[in-house]
């Protein structure tokens, strides 16, 4: 701190001085005049020829210093010895400005090339690089242009040097077109600029250009050297190219560079990202003496593949041998294990030795603890590292949006990513995969559309991350077939994509059709992994489908190896509980080689509900309070059940244990788009505008269903009449909704409603006549699937 107050305090006081100096000193049409010999003869004697001389040996001495002092790191004494040294040689100030941007005083060493533009002295093409990469260092894409125009002006733009420098910057930005222009208009190019090419390419996620730019390069006849196969190793990585990746593992083997560290390090980084930890804990045991970098390529490449716990293993023996320490690339490699384990107080305690350390402020990191701290349900305290950031690229963007939509915030997530476009902050790949969970969250179709529209516009639909997230945005807003379309005409399905429109039709309702698609991406040669028979099995689940489900469980362990996870014995438990054979249910859980999770006994607990056996929910309820106490939705659940067979008490004492808790019921609501807006409805709604039309059409569909919308007062207790009032369907928050879309939406259209918990029973029977008396097609998007309900019946086949 005392040296940056130093370069402040002596930058301000040189500023004033040199531009007082400018006011009394014209240098307009200034020209050197050429004496005559006499004069030179009389103006200069031998005595002012000694002290000439000594002044140049003074300033050589002085600058030899300068230099020595950079050199070894000591920039507060350099910052001393330069304000008392002549400034007029750019020499001088090219050694000062390299010397603050390798020691990391970016922002200073910016500073100090205007101070050296205002005190006249000449920028030269060993100024530009140093200066160049001290915006980039700063993700300061405006000062960076800046001095790109300033290179245009001093005739540099087509240095070697200064366009190396230019293309490493507009790649740490992420302008990679920029990089590419300054590429293709150099007018010769050696290893360093391929190399900075190469890297770019890799810096942007753009792993097949970088592998194209290394076969163009090799065409040219030029040689790699270990910085090309580490930016090829990377791109490999960002590909998952094990092939490729083996292939320049040979070449490695083959050349010079086999021993070399910092390759093997990328080779087992390379491995991790291709999911092949074996091979780089193989490699990593070859390596004699184990670096920092070493250690923590293996400590990130475990977090990776989620083995959180031998991501800490490796930690605790790199600190047992006692050679190395950890440094912040440690930490971020560390913390997405705390993630991965729910280990809040592991998190806190590196955030905490990452302040002792003075580790902070530093992007990446802080970076990641938001990231951390999104996952681990802390929004807080993601708010908190993001609000004192210093510096903001689009990534900590990308994960403080994230954390909003892991949290379930998708309204306040979608209000940042408004005010970052809004700011012209151009939104990334990575920016509008995160945002597109928020769309899907508030299941609004029309919002949806526009921000697909977004991304057309900004040519993102090539990114097949995007794509597959628009398949699930158009799933979840009730939208397959704009789903199924996305689909259709995807160039490049990865198995992301196919697990997508399966899981899509799945929750449509659709089991039948989602195992063609299962099909048809087997006779694709894509090969199935866990998370596409999560799929699967949900679609067998909801469809009803049993053979089918229990065809595909065994075939995922004898074709594939694939253990069946929780998800995948859920799925099955479902699939037994829709059956009505709970005896066998429960004795499937005790088979289970896991330990059965709150998922596992919410299955239970739903066959429980469908089947109405109140004694085997209440044992499953208990399952899941030991399990998460604050489980809202399974004390919902028992006293909808209580409620159902009139056991009023026993609702009573839910309500008192929820209050207790500091627990409230879910509000249920309804929402249906009419006219490109959202109208909301809520049970016993009566404050939309055409509230009295809309009870009108509610009483006139309940009547002809055979249901009444007033209960007569002889049937109940007076105790009990308002209960039963309060807890009566017939003017829940669906059926207000049915009733304004038959009134607002043009026939032949479906009426699509999205709902923020599950349907009741009623209401879902109700949905069925009402579809069949008036010939209208309505579609209910539940918290858990979609009930496409046509001419009586729905696509859940009545259970869900």
């Amino acid at each position: 701190m005392a040296m940056l107050s130093a370069l402040t305090f002596f930058s301000s006081y040189t500023f004033q001085v040199n531009t007082s100096m400018f006011k009394t000193k014209s240098t307009k049409n200034h020209q050197p005049k050429t004496l005559p010999k006499s004069s030179l003869t009389d103006k200069y004697t031998p005595q002012s020829i000694d002290v000439d001389v000594s002044n140049a040996r003074k300033n050589q001495l002085l600058t030899r210093n300068l230099v020595s002092h950079v050199n070894s790191g000591d920039i507060e004494s350099a910052l001393y010895l330069f304000e008392r040294m002549p400034k007029s040689d750019t020499f001088v100030w090219n050694v000062l400005i390299r010397g603050l941007t390798d020691n990391g005083f970016f922002r200073e060493a910016v500073d100090l090339y205007y101070r050296m533009c205002f005190s006249g002295v000449r920028a030269d093409n060993f100024t530009f690089p140093f200066v160049i990469k001290a915006c980039g260092e700063l993700c300061d894409l405006r000062e960076g242009e800046k001095v790109h125009a300033k290179v245009y002006k001093a005739g540099l733009n087509f240095d070697l040097y200064v366009c190396n420098a230019l293309i490493c910057m507009y790649a740490k930005l992420g302008y990679i077109d920029c990089a590419e222009r300054v590429f293709l208009g150099m007018e010769s190019r050696d290893l360093v600029s391929w190399n900075s090419m190469i890297s770019a390419y890799a810096i942007v996620g753009d792993g097949w250009s970088s592998l194209l730019c290394i076969k163009k390069m090799q065409s040219v006849g030029i040689e790699h050297d270990k910085f090309t196969l580490i930016s090829s190793l990377k791109a490999c990585s960002l590909l998952c190219s094990l092939l490729i990746g083996k292939e320049i593992h040979g070449q490695v083997i083959k050349s010079t560079f086999r021993l070399d560290v910092v390759v093997q390090t990328s080779l087992i980084d390379m491995y991790g990202k291709c999911c092949h930890v074996q091979y780089a804990y193989n490699l990593f045991n070859r390596i004699p003496e184990r670096g920092i970098i070493t250690w923590n390529a293996m400590i990130g490449c475990y977090a990776l593949n989620l083995r959180p716990l031998e991501s800490f293993s490796c930690f605790r023996n790199m600190q047992k041998s006692g050679v190395v320490h950890p440094d912040k690339i440690t930490l971020i490699n560390l913390l997405p294990s705390c993630a991965q384990v729910g280990a809040l107080l592991p998190g806190k305690s590196i955030h905490g030795f990452a302040i002792r350390k003075e580790f902070l402020p530093h992007l990446v990191l802080e970076t990641t603890l938001i990231d951390m701290y999104g996952k681990l349900q802390e929004l807080r305290l993601a708010e908190q590292v993001f609000d004192q950031m210093n510096v903001k690229n689009m990534i900590s963007w990308n994960a403080i949006i994230a954390a909003y939509v892991q949290n379930g915030q998708s309204r306040q997530a979608l209000k940042l990513f408004s005010n970052l476009v809004y700011k012209h902050c151009k939104p990334d790949a990575s920016t509008i995969s995160s945002i597109l969970p928020a769309y899907s969250d508030i299941a609004s179709l029309t919002e949806g559309k526009q921000i697909h529209g977004y991304i057309i516009q900004n040519e993102f639909s090539a990114n097949n991350y995007i794509s597959n997230s628009i398949i699930y945005m158009y799933a979840r807003c009730g939208d397959l077939l704009s789903a199924q379309q996305i689909f259709d005409r995807m160039y490049n399905k990865d198995v992301i994509s196919w697990n997508t429109i399966i899981m899509a039709y799945g929750i449509h309702g659709f089991g039948k059709e989602s195992l063609e698609l299962f099909c048809r991406m087997r006779e694709n040669n894509i090969e199935p992994n866990a998370s596409t028979f999560v799929s699967v099995l949900s679609s067998c689940s909801i469809a009803g489908l049993d053979e089918e489900g229990w065809k595909h469980f065994h075939l995922m362990k004898r074709e594939y190896g694939i253990d069946p996870q929780i998800e995948h014995y859920g799925s099955m438990l479902d699939l037994l509980g829709r059956k009505g054979d709970l005896d066998k249910a429960k004795e499937f859980i005790h088979e289970m080689p896991l330990a059965p999770t709150a998922r596992i006994w919410g299955s239970l607990l739903a066959a429980s509900r469908h089947h109405r056996n109140i004694e085997l929910a209440e044992v499953a309820a208990n399952h899941i309070l030991s399990l998460a106490h604050d489980n809202t939705g399974c004390y919902i659940v028992l006293s909808n059940m209580y409620a159902e067979v009139g056991r009023w008490e026993d609702v009573e004492r839910i309500k008192d244990l929820m209050s207790e808790q500091g627990m409230a019921k879910t509000i249920g609501f309804s929402d249906i788009e009419v006219n490109y807006k959202t109208i909301r409805f809520v049970n016993h709604d009566r404050f939309h505008l055409e509230t009295d039309r809309i009870y009108d059409v509610l009483s006139i569909l309940l009547r002809q269903i055979g249901e009444e919308l007033f209960v007569s007062l002889q049937k109940f207790r007076p105790v009990d009449l308002i209960r039963t009032r309060l807890n009566s369907p017939k003017c829940h928050s669906v059926r207000l909704a049915i009733s304004y879309g038959l009134i607002s939406i043009s026939i032949g259209k479906p009426i699509v409603i999205k709902k923020n918990i599950r349907i009741c029973r009623d209401c879902h029977d109700a949905a069925k006549k009402i579809s069949d008396i008036t010939n209208r097609e309505i579609v209910v998007g539940d918290s858990k699937i979609y009930h496409h309900i046509k001419d009586g019946h729905c696509s859940c086949k009545d259970y869900w």
